[in-house]
């Protein structure tokens, strides 16, 4: 059994903004296995999903993104994954270009606040991460500002294609394993 995370804010004032890419993600992932993300459980709204041979718990936690851990350890604990390998978390990363994937095998939080509360909750950085890059061509302000703010109307199509690009690169992970998903999505 899998645990997908999608980090996220709860609520429609944040639906579109930067800062929810992960949830995107796990709502593409929902569709398509025609689910709906609606179970609560552990502070998240959840829903099984599968894909090719493997079960997954995929999670949108609804504690905000700067406490995104709380929900994370509970359904970890919930589910009974022990094999930490088997936690893939999903979000935007600010110091990437936006479109651009990154999925590793662990690592730090890069300054991510919800990625920090899941290492501090879980006690390790030893968990699988994709990341999503939301970062503009051009210098910003105020980086909370930045990240809570839409995505333009301009960016809509893009920000599809790259939700879609990182759903398939999720399904890849659980059917042909983290290694082979590493070359071709990053």
């Amino acid at each position: 059994m899998w645990l997908i995370v999608g980090l996220g804010n709860p609520g429609a004032k944040y639906e579109f903004t930067r800062h929810n890419c992960g949830f995107l993600v796990i709502d593409e992932l929902a569709r398509r296995d025609g689910r709906e993300i609606r179970t609560p459980e552990c502070q998240a709204l959840t829903a099984k999903i599968s894909v090719g041979d493997e079960q997954a718990v995929i999670a949108k936690p609804q504690t905000f993104m700067n406490l995104s851990g709380v929900s994370v350890a509970a359904l970890k604990q919930k589910h009974e994954v022990t094999d930490l390998s088997k936690i893939l978390l999903i979000s935007d990363d600010l110091a990437m270009p936006f479109g651009k994937l990154r999925l590793r095998l662990k690592g730090s939080a890069g300054g991510q606040n919800g990625l920090k509360s899941v290492i501090a909750k879980l006690g390790t950085q030893e968990f699988p991460r994709l990341r999503l890059g939301i970062a503009p061509d051009h210098p910003i302000g105020d980086a909370a500002e930045f990240v809570l703010s839409e995505f333009p109307k301009k960016d809509r199509q893009a920000l599809a294609e790259i939700v879609t690009l990182a759903a398939d690169a999720v399904e890849a992970i659980l059917t042909k394993g983290i290694a082979e998903a590493m070359s071709k999505y990053n």
